[in-house]
């Protein structure tokens, strides 16, 4: 099919709502483009059915052993990378297990790299690597991008589950995966320049999809990060106050518990709710995946198991309901 055949993504038409631009004062353009971002919410909103089957899917894949792999050009492809680089500080997601590839490599990250988008042979190279235990995700605004699809293609190869995510209805890469999640944004505001209303619906749904992985993953302890890298002094005070919310603890208490967990906060949140020894709640999280729902529920139930008619038990040891 021709370029002159392939119909106009809607990201490089003209927005009619944006027309004279050039001649607002500048709060009028402030108010254009915040006005037009309120179609974003909308267009995540209306993916959201699609994105949870792809959490369900990632997260199967990853307890097995599998990982997920972002594939994009330019502002696609920082934002796969960025939301790959930031599961290690916030859910100390263990490296390798989310990874982002962009076209052009390391060096496209800061700067464009030309032509690099066009090479689908590149993209086949990095899917290759993949496996049937993988997930392949695809971002493409306009839906069309060589080095996406040649990704897409070795990867479907590969037996790894294969998704796009684009914000083109009428993508003509949708056959080379087996999923098209559609953000479907429209024009922008500045004909074709998609950092604007579709790269923030693919940030949004990049945000999305990671943070509900990580807590279908365990890497929460209900909305609290729980996973965190106490990296430095903000972040080891920010330990402090998290156990003090999940255990009810004056701060003297959570100091103290954390150090005879050796600074772990999920062995000390473990701990607190089952009386468990550091070592055994530890060693009963490596188990789990470090899931603290899941440690918590082995921990209390063994402790309950021989006590007839005892109501306590895990839907009791935490807030919400233990389970993964």
């Amino acid at each position: 099919m021709t370029s002159s055949q392939r119909r106009l993504s809607p990201t490089e038409q003209r927005n009619p709502a944006s027309s004279g631009l050039d001649d607002l004062d500048t709060l009028g353009v402030l108010q254009v483009l915040n006005s037009e971002d309120r179609a974003v919410i909308d267009a995540v909103a209306a993916a959201l059915p699609q994105l949870a089957e792809l959490v369900d899917i990632a997260a199967e894949r990853l307890c097995r052993g599998g990982r997920v792999h972002y594939f994009g050009a330019g502002t696609s492809g920082r934002l796969g990378v960025l939301d790959a680089s930031e599961l290690l500080p916030t859910f100390n997601l263990e490296p390798g297990r989310v990874i982002g590839h962009i076209a052009g490599g390391r060096a496209a990250l800061v700067n464009a790299v030309e032509n690099a988008e066009d090479s689908e042979a590149d993209g086949r190279a990095v899917g290759t690597e993949l496996g049937p235990d993988d997930v392949a995700i695809g971002i493409a605004a306009s839906g069309s991008t060589p080095y996406v699809g040649g990704a897409l293609d070795a990867a479907r190869t590969a037996g790894a589950h294969t998704v796009l995510i684009s914000n083109n209805p009428y993508a003509s890469l949708a056959d080379k995966a087996e999923d098209h999640i559609v953000l479907d944004t429209g024009p922008e505001v500045i004909t074709g320049s998609t950092r604007l209303k579709a790269g923030t619906a693919q940030k949004l749904t990049l945000n999305g999809f990671s943070t509900a992985l990580m807590v279908a993953l365990g890497r929460t302890w209900d909305n609290l990060m729980v996973s965190v890298v106490a990296t430095n002094e903000k972040l080891r005070e920010r330990t402090v106050r998290i156990l003090r919310e999940a255990a009810d603890l004056d701060e003297a208490e959570a100091r103290s518990l954390l150090e005879r967990c050796n600074g772990d906060l999920k062995t000390a949140i473990v701990v607190s709710f089952t009386e468990a020894a550091p070592a055994r709640a530890a060693s009963t999280l490596e188990s789990h995946d470090r899931s603290v729902r899941a440690a918590i529920a082995e921990l209390v139930g063994t402790s309950t198991s021989s006590e007839a008619g005892d109501s306590s038990g895990p839907d009791n040891a935490g807030p919400g309901t233990v389970g993964a």
